[in-house]
């Protein structure tokens, strides 16, 4: 029994031995393996710009329909679709032949109730007649003047004119078709496009948000010190005017829970036309701002990190917290001072503690997209 005892404390003894050997080899490799070279920046403080985007539909400063004031058949089409046409101009032909002779006999009972008064003037001078009766064949004048200037008033709404300067949007009714005031649809839309209203909208939170951080006491001061603003087309393309907002909707939508926002862009070259969408992008200017590379950063457990050196050159895993995203840059909202030092390239290949050789480069070229030997 004794012999087993001993035998079992010997061989404790050995795997002891043995295990304290291995940490020592252990220790001892990891202090003669060099550290790793890795780019290192100083965090500067820089003015940035973002921008959200939002979906945005076109429309002209005026968009007038076009409605016939008279029931008729189109006799002439006088415009084609996207021409542009002067207030005032002729549009559309109505058929009036009908009024045309209703309105020959109304003028004929002008001139029939015009000669009663004149008869009639004399023999009250002369006290033949009473005033009462040139008073009622003066009123049945009056009476035949308004029936024909009505017929008249009629036979000029046959020719309809356009209400503003401006171009022809669809024309929904051809010649041969009944129109009448009451159709549902208008038979075309002028739209004056020299200048173009963007509408677009934004939930409460990004609202509050814009809101608050413009300038200004009042909301009228607010939106005058709103940043212009910029519109993308459809075909991806930037217009080349800028916009200014110049309204925000006083109500939030209850069914979509957005605030409407118009900013007026100018349209002197005629690029834009009635129904146009595109996307709104909406400045943020951040000025004097701590700002790193976002290839510098990584994220664990929901929470972004960057590798700040120590002065023994070990690298400290610092939390951080992001305002925005520019580029390919994150302005920081905290999580670290001006002027510090961080590991700005590589940082999946650290640990917190890890040792490296730091290599100091500018910062400028962190924000470039090219290879390095550090990646």
């Amino acid at each position: 029994m004794k012999r087993i005892i001993n035998y079992s404390s010997l061989l404790l003894a050995a795997f002891f031995i043995l295990s304290c050997g291995d940490d020592k080899n252990a220790q001892n490799s990891s202090a003669a393996r060099p550290a790793l070279p890795f780019p290192v920046i100083s965090v500067p403080t820089q003015t940035v710009t973002s921008f959200t985007t939002y979906p945005t539909n076109i429309e002209g400063i005026v968009n007038s329909e076009v409605r016939a004031k008279i029931t008729g058949y189109i006799t002439e089409v006088l415009v084609d679709e996207g021409e542009k046409v002067r207030k005032g101009q002729p549009l559309f032909k109505l058929e009036t032949q009908s009024m045309s002779q209703d309105a020959a006999a109304a003028k004929a009972n002008v001139n029939a109730a015009q000669v009663e008064v004149d008869k009639l003037k004399p023999l009250v001078a002369k006290n033949i007649i009473s005033q009462v009766q040139l008073e009622t064949a003066k009123a049945k004048l009056q009476q035949a003047r308004s029936s024909y200037n009505s017929i008249a008033a009629n036979i000029g709404y046959g020719t309809i004119v356009s209400p503003v300067d401006g171009y022809v949007g669809t024309i929904r009714m051809r010649t041969g078709a009944l129109v009448s005031p009451t159709n549902q649809n208008p038979l075309t839309v002028v739209s004056n496009t020299s200048k173009v209203y963007a509408f677009f909208s934004m939930n409460e939170k990004e609202y509050l948000n814009f809101i608050q951080n413009a300038s200004g006491t009042s909301k009228e001061e607010k939106i005058a010190n709103f940043p212009e603003v910029s519109l993308v087309l459809a075909n991806g393309k930037e217009y080349d005017q800028k916009g200014i907002i110049e309204t925000i909707n006083s109500q939030i939508n209850p069914n979509t829970g957005t605030i409407t926002f118009r900013a007026l862009f100018d349209n002197s070259n005629g690029m834009l036309n009635n129904g146009n969408s595109g996307t709104i992008k909406v400045p943020s200017v951040y000025e004097n701002a701590i700002v790193v590379p976002q290839e510098a950063t990584f994220e664990q457990q929901g929470t972004r990190f960057l590798y700040t050196v120590l002065e023994d050159n070990t690298v400290s895993a610092q939390p951080i917290t992001i305002k925005a995203s520019v580029d390919n840059l994150f302005v920081l909202e905290s999580g670290l001072p001006k002027g510090a030092t961080i590991v700005s390239k590589g940082v999946g290949k650290l640990r917190n503690g890890s040792a490296i050789t730091p290599q100091k480069i500018d910062f400028a070229g962190t924000t470039q997209l090219i290879k390095t030997e550090f990646q």
